[in-house]
C-alpha cells in the first residue's frame, strides 16, 4: 500500500487540507554528488491544526519548510512533486512548486497567507534597523499602510505578543532585546498579515525553558484566536507532546512515520521513532546510569544507504531485506502510517513479533559520585564571589553603573561529583564558570582549590606559572561545537595545542597522546589530519571534550555542552561524559538550562537567579521537593515527552530585571507568584541562603510556609 497522506482529525473523517505536499523533492548539487535533501515527502496540514516535523539534523525538516515558501538557496532547487496550497474561503488551489523563487505570485502568498519564524531571531532581524522599521516595512508592503499607520500597528502587534512597554521597544534595535523578546518580535512579524499557515522552524531551540514555555503559550493563544494552522519543526519531543495534533517523523529526506500525537508517543512503530523517544531524558525519571541512544549518525545525503536508509543504525534490520528493499509507507487502517518492512506481511520473516518493545532506562539507585566523595574536603570552594562589570559612557569612559553578573556566590564542589548549575540566561551561570577556570578575574571573593593533600590555594590570587598549573587541572568544554574549533587547524593541532602551550609534548609524543585521546572519546586516530568542517556536531563536541581532557584535568566546567545537539547525539555525549568521569575520576561543573539533562547527569544542583544562588540541594530532593518559587517555575516549564502529562505551568512575568539596577528586597519578588508586599520587596532585607535540611539550602523569606510542587507530584 502506498502512502496516502490521510488527514487525521478529532472527528475522524478527512477534511480538505490547507497545504498538501505530494512527492516533494528538493535537491542540491554538491562536490560530493547529488544530495536529495527532501526525497518524496507526502504531508497534509489540515485547517486549524498543528503538525510537527521531527528528526535529527540533516533529515530534511528545514529544507522541507523552505521549499514550501520558495526559500531554498542555490544550488538547491525543488526538483519534483507538488506543493498544493488551498486558500481558506474557497480560493483557487495552486501548486507552489510550479512557481519560481522570484515569481511575483509568491509574494502574494509568502508573508501574507504563509509566514515563517526562523530559528535564530538575532540572525533573522537586522541590527541596522529598529524593530518598528522592520515591522513597518512588512505592513507597508503587504497591507499598504502609511508610515504612521504602520507604526501604530507595529506597537499593537508588539503588545499582542506580550512585549512589555511596546511604545519604547518599537524604537529599539534587536541587539537591545533579549533572545525571548527577539523571538516574540519575529512572531509579531509573522502575524502582521494574519497568515493562514505559520511555519515555525525550531523557534524555541536556543531559548531558556521559561522563555520557551511563554513562546509556546503565545503561539497556542494566537492560534486559538485566529484559527491559523501551524507547521512546527523541532527535535524537542517534549515540545511536540505539548503542542502537536499530528507528528511526522523524518529520516534522511523521507517521512518514515506519521500519525496523531497519541499514536506516535504511545504506539511508535518505526525503529527510528522508538530510538528517538528512548533517547530523551524524562523529567522525573531520576539520575540515569546510561541513556539509550540512536547509534551512529545520519549518513551524508550524497551517500544514502541502499534499501531502507535507516538499516545501518537499526536494531531490527533484516539482512538481505532491509538493505535491499526501499519500504513504502503502509497505513495500518487507523491513519497511522509507517515505512518499515517489519509491517509488510510479505517481507517480514516468521518469528518477528509486533509491536516493537521499548525498554525504559533504569535509574541509578545511588549516585556514582557518592563512593568517590565520601567525607573528603571539597576539591573547589567558592566563597562570597562577586563579578561586577563596569558600564562606561562618554569620551573618558566614566563608570555609570555596575552589572552584577555574580553577586555573593558561595558553594563547594566535591571530588568526583557532578554539580549542576541551572537558571535562565543572564543569571550568571557562564560568568561563574569563567571565574572558576580563571577566564575572568573576580571583583572580590575567593575560589579555594585543593590540588592534593596540602592546604588549598586562593585561585583569584594566582599569577604566572601557578595560574598555568591551575589551568591544567581545571578545563572547559564549550557550548558551541561549531564556533569553538578553529576551522584552519587539524584535529592534531586543536587537541594538541594545550600540550604545546604548557610545554608537555611535541612531535611524535604529541601525536601519540592525541591519537590515544581520540580513541578515548570514540573517534578514530585516522582523523588526526582532518579539519572540523569534515565532522558532525556530535563529533565536533567529542573533539572539544578531547581537547579539555588532554592535560589530565581534575575538574571540567561543561558550559551548555549538549544544548546545541540533537536529542540522540546529546544522549551519546552525556554517556561519554559519564564514562570518562568514571575512567579519569573527573569532577564536573555542568552548566545547562535543560533540567531533564541535569536530572539525568548531576549529583547536586545549584539554581542561580540574577547572579545569586537561590537553592542548592541534591538532585532528587531539588526536583521532587523544591523550596524556592523560582525552582518550581523552572521545573513546571519543562515540556514532558508524554501527551498525557501536560502539566500546569507556573508562568513567570516578563524577563529578568535589569542586573544594573536589581529590585529591592528579594530580587525575584517582581516575578514571584508567592511574593508578599511589604515583606519580599522590603529594602535592605534580601533573603540569604539558609539551610532547611541536611544538604538543602534555600534563599527565600517564605520557604517554611510554602508548599511547592516538584516534578514527581505531577506524575
Amino acid at each position: 500500500m502506498e502512502f496516502t497522506g490521510s488527514t487525521l482529525t478529532a472527528a475522524g473523517p478527512a477534511v480538505p487540507p490547507l497545504l498538501e505536499l505530494s512527492g516533494l523533492r528538493t535537491e542540491f548539487a554538491t562536490r560530493d554528488g547529488l544530495v536529495r535533501a527532501v526525497d518524496g515527502v507526502d504531508l497534509r496540514i489540515p485547517p486549524g491544526s498543528t503538525v510537527c516535523l521531527v528528526g535529527e539534523s540533516g533529515c530534511g525538516k528545514s529544507v522541507t519548510a523552505r521549499s514550501i515558501l520558495g526559500l531554498v538557496d542555490p544550488p538547491g532547487h525543488v526538483s519534483g512533486g507538488h506543493i498544493w496550497w488551498q486558500p481558506p474561503g474557497g480560493g483557487e488551489r495552486v501548486d507552489l512548486a510550479a512557481y519560481g523563487r522570484t515569481d511575483p505570485r509568491f509574494r502574494r502568498i509568502r508573508g501574507q497567507q504563509i509566514s515563517m519564524i526562523f530559528q535564530e531571531p538575532l540572525a533573522a532581524l537586522s541590527p541596522m534597523y529598529t524593530v518598528g522599521d522592520q515591522l513597518g516595512e512588512m505592513l507597508r508592503l503587504h497591507r499598504g499602510l502609511t508610515k504612521a499607520e504602520a507604526r501604530d500597528e507595529a506597537i499593537a502587534l508588539l503588545k499582542r505578543v506580550h512585549i512589555p512597554r511596546p511604545e519604547q521597544r518599537v524604537d529599539e534595535y534587536s541587539f537591545q532585546l533579549s533572545g525571548g523578546m527577539c523571538q516574540r518580535v519575529m512572531i509579531a512579524m509573522a502575524l502582521s498579515c494574519s497568515p493562514d499557515l505559520l511555519i515555525a522552524d525550531e523557534p524555541t531551540t536556543a531559548l531558556d525553558v521559561t522563555i520557551q514555555a511563554r513562546i509556546l503559550d503565545l503561539i497556542a493563544e494566537l492560534q486559538a484566536d485566529t484559527g491559523m494552522s501551524v507547521l512546527f519543526i523541532t527535535h524537542d519531543l517534549g515540545v511536540v507532546a505539548e503542542i502537536a495534533d499530528e507528528v511526522a517523523v523524518m529520516y534522511l529526506g523521507r517521512v518514515v512515520e506519521h500519525g496523531s500525537t497519541e499514536q506516535i508517543f504511545t504506539d511508535p512503530r518505526h525503529p527510528y521513532t522508538h530510538r528517538l523517544l528512548r533517547s530523551v531524558p524524562r523529567l522525573g525519571s531520576g539520575r540515569q546510569r546510561v541513556l539509550p541512544t540512536v547509534r551512529g549518525q545520519v549518513p551524508h545525503g550524497a551517500r544514502r544507504p541502499s534499501g531502507c536508509a535507516f538499516h545501518p543504525r537499526c536494531d531490527h534490520a533484516i539482512a538481505g531485506v532491509c538493505d535491499t528493499v526501499d519500504p513504502a509507507a503502509l497505513d495500518g487502517g487507523d491513519g497511522h502510517e509507517v515505512a518499515c518492512v517489519l509491517y509488510d506481511d510479505a517481507l517480514r520473516p516468521d518469528g518477528r513479533t509486533l509491536p516493537l518493545t521499548v525498554v525504559e532506562p533504569e535509574p541509578v539507585a545511588e549516585p556514582v559520585a557518592a563512593a568517590v566523595t565520601g567525607d573528603r574536603p571539597p576539591l573547589l570552594e567558592v566563597r562570597d564571589l562577586r563579578m561586577h562589570f563596569p558600564i562606561r559612557h562618554g569620551l573618558f569612559g566614566r563608570t555609570t553603573g555596575q552589572v552584577h553578573a555574580v553577586d555573593g556566590v558561595s558553594l563547594a564542589v566535591r571530588p568526583g561529583e557532578t554539580l549542576g548549575l541551572v537558571g535562565e540566561s543572564g543569571c550568571g551561570k557562564t560568568t561563574l564558570g569563567r571565574c572558576i577556570v580563571r577566564a575572568e578575574t573576580p571583583t572580590s571573593g575567593q575560589i579555594q582549590y585543593r590540588a592534593g593533600d596540602g592546604d588549598p590555594v586562593d585561585v583569584t590570587r594566582l599569577t604566572g606559572g601557578a595560574l598555568r598549573r591551575y589551568q591544567r587541572d581545571v578545563r572547559t568544554v564549550f557550548q558551541d561545537p561549531f564556533s569553538s574549533l578553529n576551522p584552519r587547524m587539524t584535529l592534531r593541532q586543536i587537541i594538541g595545542d594545550p600540550l604545546v602551550t604548557h610545554g608537555i609534548a611535541r612531535g611524535s609524543e604529541l601525536t601519540d597522546r592525541v591519537a590515544e585521546m581520540l580513541r578515548k572519546v570514540g573517534l578514530s586516530p585516522d582523523y588526526l589530519d582532518r579539519y572540523p568542517h569534515a565532522f558532525s556536531g556530535g563529533q565536533r563536541q567529542r573533539v572539544n571534550i578531547a581537547r579539555a581532557l588532554i592535560l589530565g584535568p581534575r575538574l571540567v566546567v561543561a558550559d551548555e555542552a549538549v544544548s546545541a545537539l540533537d536529542v540522540s547525539v546529546r544522549a551519546q555525549i552525556l554517556n561519554l561524559l559519564r564514562e570518562l568521569q568514571d575512567e579519569f575520576q573527573l569532577t564536573y561543573v555542568f552548566i545547562s538550562h535543560d533540567l531533564s539533562v541535569v536530572e539525568a547527569l548531576c549529583d547536586r544542583v545549584a539554581v542561580m537567579y540574577l547572579g545569586k544562588i537561590v537553592e542548592l540541594a541534591d538532585t532528587a530532593t531539588l526536583f521532587t521537593a523544591p523550596k524556592h518559587p523560582y525552582t518550581e517555575a523552572l521545573l513546571s516549564a519543562v515540556p514532558v515527552p508524554e501527551p498525557g502529562r501536560r502539566t500546569r505551568r507556573t508562568r513567570l512575568s516578563d524577563d529578568l530585571p535589569d542586573p544594573v539596577n536589581p529590585p529591592a528586597g528579594c530580587w525575584f519578588h517582581t516575578r514571584c507568584p508567592h511574593a508578599v508586599a511589604g515583606l519580599c520587596d522590603q529594602p535592605g532585607r534580601p533573603p540569604v541562603l539558609d539551610t532547611v535540611a541536611a544538604g538543602h539550602d534555600v534563599a527565600c523569606l517564605r520557604h517554611a510556609e510554602l508548599d511547592l510542587t516538584g516534578v514527581r507530584t505531577e506524575m
